[in-house]
């Protein structure tokens, strides 16, 4: 089984039985996005907090 097939298994698993079809899709994007985050840490796309807190507050 590929690895997609196993976790997306595992997440609906851990759904509650009254979930919905929002529930499961808002699940799969916030696993998909945390996944394309860490790959960017790995690969080093990533901004210092401080320079996010530059940007952000013109500090």
């Amino acid at each position: 089984m590929s690895a997609v097939k196993e976790k997306a298994r595992e997440l609906v698993d851990k759904l509650p039985e009254e979930a919905t079809w929002d529930d499961l899709m808002y699940e799969i994007y916030v696993r998909q996005e945390i996944e394309a985050g860490l790959k960017d840490a790995e690969e080093g796309r990533v901004v210092p907090h401080e320079e996010v807190k530059r940007r952000f507050l013109g500090r």
